[in-house]
C-alpha cells in the first residue's frame, strides 16, 4: 500500500506512531480509537515510575505533568485552564452536570430523539425519582434538528436544561450545537452538549457554541486511554456556584466540622484520582493539537468522501445516515446478507467496527424500522486504499 503525505498530514509518521493499524482495518474510532504511541509510552512511564515510588510520591513529582492537562483541553477548545475539569468518561461528567442543577419536581430537560442511551437512562431515571418531564426536541424530515421546534418547547415549557447530543453514537448526523447554544443564551436556559463523538474530530470552540457544560471521553476519537474524559464548565456555571452534589478533597476544602469551600475553578467537578491515566489523556489531547484539528477535519473528509461514494454503489446496501452534515461515522444496513455471515466475512480480513442493535438507540432503530447496523468510523491515520478495501470486501459478502 502507497502511503502519501498530504499537504496537512505526514501520514507516515502517524501511521508510524499508530501500531495497530499496520495489522489491521481499523474503522472504529467511534467506539475506542487506536492511541498513538506516544500516549502509550508516557502512561507506561508514569507506571513504571510508580512501581518505584508509589503513586502519591509520583503524582507530586509530576505535578508540573499533570497540570497540563487543563492547558492542552483549554487549548482544544479555545477557552481558559480554569474552566477545564476531568472525568473519568463522558458519562461520568454528565452525572456530575445533572447533580449540580437543583432540578425540582415539574421541571423541563429537553433533549433530542438522537441522544446517546447512557444519558437518556439518566434522565429517564431522573423523571421517575425527581418527577422532572422529558421533552424531546423534533426532527425535519431530512433527518435535521428542527430548531423552531426546539424554541417553541423553551417558550412554553422553560426548561431548566437543554441537552444536546454533538453526534449520535448511531449515525454520522452532526447537530447544530452553536444554533442551539443561541436559542439557549437568548432565553436563559442551562445547555449541556455531548461531544463524545465530536471531541477529536471536530473543532470544538466554546466561544461559539456557548454551552454551560461540554463533556467528552477520551478513548474515541482523541485517541486516549479508557476511562478518561473530560468537562468544560462555563464562567456562568462557576459564577452562579453550581457544584456536583458528591465532592470529594479535590473539589472542596474542608474549613471546619460543619463547613467546607468550593474550588474557585471547574476542578469542583473533579475526582480525587486524575494522576496515571490522565497523563495517557493528556498526551492524546497534546497529539490532537499538534497534529491539528484543521488537517485532522481535511483527512476526514478525503477518507469518507471516498467511502461513503463507494458503499453508495452496493446494491442492496442501505446507508443509514440522515442530516445534512455528517461525521465521520457511517453506518448501514442489508437484507440481502445475513449479520453473522457480514460479521464473520469482515472480522475474517481482520477489518475492526462495531455491530450496534435497537437499546443503544432505541427511537432512531424504530424509525428506521431495523434490527441492527454496522458502524464504520475511519479516522486520521486510515488511508483512501484502506477506504476502497472495505467497500471491496463489502461488495464481495453480498454477491
Amino acid at each position: 500500500m502507497q502511503i502519501q503525505t498530504t499537504p496537512f498530514l505526514d501520514l507516515a509518521r502517524l501511521r508510524a506512531d499508530t501500531p495497530g493499524c499496520l495489522d489491521n482495518l481499523f474503522m472504529n474510532s467511534a467506539g475506542a480509537s487506536l492511541m498513538p504511541q506516544p500516549v502509550v509510552t508516557a502512561m507506561m512511564e508514569y507506571l513504571q515510575q510508580e512501581t518505584q515510588l508509589g503513586g502519591y510520591e509520583v503524582e507530586r513529582l509530576r505535578t508540573g505533568q499533570i497540570a497540563r492537562f487543563y492547558d492542552e483541553t483549554a487549548q482544544l477548545l479555545n477557552t481558559q485552564p480554569g474552566n477545564i475539569a476531568y472525568a473519568y468518561s463522558a458519562t461520568d461528567a454528565c452525572i456530575q452536570v445533572l447533580s449540580a442543577i437543583p432540578f425540582r419536581a415539574g421541571d423541563t430537560i429537553l433533549t433530542t430523539t438522537n441522544d446517546y442511551v447512557s444519558n437518556q437512562l439518566a434522565f429517564l431515571s431522573m423523571q421517575q425519582r425527581l418527577g422532572i418531564r422529558l421533552l424531546r426536541i423534533n426532527d425535519l424530515p431530512n433527518g435535521d434538528l428542527d430548531l423552531t421546534h426546539l424554541e417553541e418547547l423553551i417558550r412554553i415549557h422553560r426548561p431548566v436544561l437543554v441537552a444536546v447530543t454533538h453526534i449520535p453514537t448511531n449515525s454520522g448526523l452532526v447537530l447544530p450545537a452553536e444554533e442551539v447554544g443561541k436559542l439557549c443564551r437568548q432565553y436563559n436556559v442551562w445547555y449541556l452538549l455531548d461531544a463524545a463523538q465530536s471531541a477529536g474530530q471536530l473543532p470544538l470552540d466554546v466561544a461559539r457554541i456557548q454551552p454551560d457544560f461540554l463533556i467528552a471521553t477520551g478513548r474515541k476519537f482523541l485517541r486516549g486511554p479508557r476511562n478518561t474524559g473530560f468537562l468544560y464548565v462555563s464562567d456562568k456555571v462557576l459564577e452562579a456556584g453550581l457544584s456536583p452534589l458528591f465532592i470529594d478533597r479535590r473539589a472542596a476544602t474542608w474549613t471546619g466540622p460543619d463547613a467546607y469551600a468550593l474550588q474557585t475553578s471547574a476542578r469542583r467537578f473533579e475526582p480525587q484520582e486524575i494522576s496515571l491515566l490522565s497523563v495517557g489523556l493528556t498526551e492524546a489531547i497534546r497529539y490532537a493539537n499538534q497534529v491539528s484539528l484543521e488537517a485532522i477535519i481535511q483527512q476526514n473528509q478525503h477518507l469518507m468522501n471516498r467511502l461513503r461514494t463507494g458503499l453508495e454503489q452496493i446494491d442492496g446496501l442501505v446507508l443509514l445516515d440522515r442530516g445534512s452534515r455528517q461525521s465521520n461515522l457511517l453506518t448501514f444496513h442489508t437484507t440481502r446478507q445475513s449479520l453473522p455471515t457480514l460479521e464473520a466475512t469482515l472480522r475474517h480480513e481482520r477489518v475492526i467496527f462495531t455491530t450496534q442493535y435497537p437499546p443503544s438507540a432505541l427511537i432512531d432503530f424504530q424509525r428506521k424500522g431495523i434490527d441492527w447496523l454496522i458502524r464504520l468510523s475511519p479516522h486520521y491515520f486510515n488511508t483512501l486504499d484502506e477506504m476502497d478495501s472495505v467497500v471491496d470486501l463489502i461488495t464481495r459478502s453480498l454477491n
